[in-house]
């Protein structure tokens, strides 16, 4: 174990936020708390943008009841940013780290915060700056290496399917195709884990569209047309990155964001409108956004355990020497479902990312197989149950009914 370094700390959160992303903040806090060699513990207001601009809140002068309230907010209660971070800005940040006296920074994000976090921490080893940098995972997107899974997916995925079940039985009540644009951009766990919506063969979702997978457009027209067939309507969700044969999004528009990202949208309202124009068939759509991550009154209760799991072994293995690392969740067992911690160096995981592999979808019949299910169950927890009516009807004893309105 290597000697303890004194100093003060910094915790900051970058990107999208999660329903849980604020307990790794809170798990940061609380066993930094534990431990006498960490003096000041600071939150960067606005990731790293908090730091270029010296704007460090002292996280040991809130009230303890504010700290513990934020295991159950949503949003980045430290404020987030999206900035490309450059090589220009590393030397500002380890001269703000210098002049605080920082020897431990976390920084909570996705793959563009792990690579961050591998620059400061190389900076400032040829500064001569000795600092303990660990990354904290965070995304909705499930798209990290190197570990299972990642804080933020599970509530984001439990989301997805307590919406897709629940919008089902609108569907059921009123019988239409309805598209759902799930968010996606390359890798499509969260779309995936729609399955866990499903009862039986009735129910939605009755397709799936992953990114990984090359968008038909014929064929899917044709499963629309089957499922319209045999069940009279037809649940859709579909992940906002879907891809032709030649690689070209299918959504209607297409933006950048600062990370040089793809931003997509509108997939939902083009295939709805595809399916009316060349099926003739009623189809509407919708788009949750930003509403997948921060819907913390569903949060998966796994999810918000984890998140705060692993901001409690960032610190610690930060105290104990470690540096230039990644927390990583490691699931140990399926049933019962059991998932500890373990480390990993950043510069595995930067410039990286995990798609779902191919061989847990069934692209033929536009569903999830099995091993994704048992892959995703116990990280969404329990979704929401529905009652579906068997339909035992009585016998016709009228003559069959004839609108006279429609008599030609």
């Amino acid at each position: 174990m290597a000697d303890k370094l004194r100093g003060n700390l910094v915790v900051a959160q970058s990107g999208g936020p999660t329903a849980v992303i604020n307990n790794s903040v809170v798990g940061v806090v609380d066993e930094a708390f534990r431990h006498a060699c960490i003096e000041e513990v600071y939150g960067s207001f606005r990731g790293i943008g908090g730091i270029l601009e010296e704007n460090l809140m002292d996280l040991r002068q809130e009230d303890p009841r504010t700290i513990r309230g934020l295991r159950s907010t949503p949003g980045a209660a430290l404020g987030s940013i999206r900035l490309k971070v450059k090589d220009h800005h590393l030397p500002r940040m380890v001269e703000v780290f210098k002049a605080h006296n920082v020897r431990y920074f976390f920084y909570i994000g996705g793959n563009d915060s792990q690579i961050t976090s591998d620059d400061v921490k190389n900076l400032a080893a040829q500064e001569g700056w000795e600092m303990r940098v660990i990354g904290i995972p965070k995304t909705i997107d499930n798209d990290l290496p190197e570990t299972d899974h990642c804080p933020g997916f599970g509530s984001a995925a439990r989301y997805t399917a307590t919406t897709i079940r629940e919008l089902d039985r609108d569907n059921h009540s009123l019988p239409y195709v309805y598209v759902v644009e799930v968010m996606g951009r390359d890798a499509g766990w969260m779309t995936a884990s729609a399955q866990l919506a499903k009862v039986d063969e009735r129910t939605g979702p009755h397709i799936i569209l992953l990114p990984e997978s090359v968008f038909d457009a014929q064929r899917f027209l044709d499963a629309v047309q089957n499922d319209v067939d045999r069940y009279g309507r037809c649940v859709i969700a579909v992940s906002e990155g879907i891809k032709d044969a030649k690689g070209n999004p299918v959504a209607a528009a297409e933006k950048v964001d600062a990370f040089g990202n793809r931003q997509l949208g509108g997939v939902s309202q083009t295939l709805a409108e595809n399916i009316e124009e060349r099926l003739g068939v009623s189809a509407r759509w919708t788009k949750a956004a930003a509403i997948q991550r921060c819907a913390t009154h569903i949060a998966s209760p796994t999810d918000v355990e984890e998140a705060y799991m692993v901001g409690l072994a960032a610190v610690r293995a930060a105290v104990d020497g470690e540096t230039g690392k990644m927390v990583t969740l490691v699931r140990e067992s399926d049933t019962p479902y059991r998932c500890t911690t373990g480390l990993v160096d950043l510069a595995k995981v930067r410039g990286r990312t995990r798609d779902v592999p191919i061989e847990w979808y069934n692209a033929q019949e536009m569903e999830m197989t099995e091993e994704f299910i048992k892959y995703v169950a116990p990280l969404a927890g329990p979704i929401p149950e529905v009652a579906i009516l068997e339909g035992h009807f009585a016998a016709k004893l009228c003559a069959p009914w004839q609108d006279p309105s429609k008599k030609k």
